[in-house]
């Protein structure tokens, strides 16, 4: 059985602001998995997407990995408490995120965090 792996719009920026593959990482770090995106990830994407610039472009290029995944619909406005919620709900069994302070919540929340280390690998943290 694989397991899900809720992604932040910052990890699906990843490759525009940092170079990193994060489908191929994300390959590396869980082999089967399924990745689902929060509606609100999705729309927080969008939204920036329609300014100008690099975090424009990185959120463009978030928006088509998105694509790539299942959406999970949530309750929140807010993508930081959507995946914290997912994570203490038991819906989700690990957050890739490269957010300090939504990476503390989650692992508080005792679900395990995928994250950047060092330059162009991802690695996971358990709580």
């Amino acid at each position: 059985m694989s397991e899900r792996v809720a992604v932040d719009a910052n990890a699906l920026m990843m490759p525009v602001e940092v170079g990193v593959r994060v489908f191929d990482e994300l390959d590396r770090v869980c082999g089967d998995y399924d990745a689902v995106v929060p509606d609100v990830v999705r729309a927080e994407l969008a939204t920036l997407s329609d300014g100008a610039g690099e975090e424009a472009t990185a959120a463009s290029v978030g928006a088509d990995l998105a694509a790539r995944c299942d959406t999970q619909e949530t309750d929140g406005q807010y993508a930081d408490d959507a995946l914290v919620a997912l994570a203490e709900s038991g819906a989700v069994d690990a957050v890739c995120t490269n957010d300090g302070p939504l990476r503390e919540r989650v692992l508080a929340a005792g679900v395990p965090v995928i994250h950047l280390r060092g330059r162009n690998q991802l690695t996971r943290t358990q709580p």
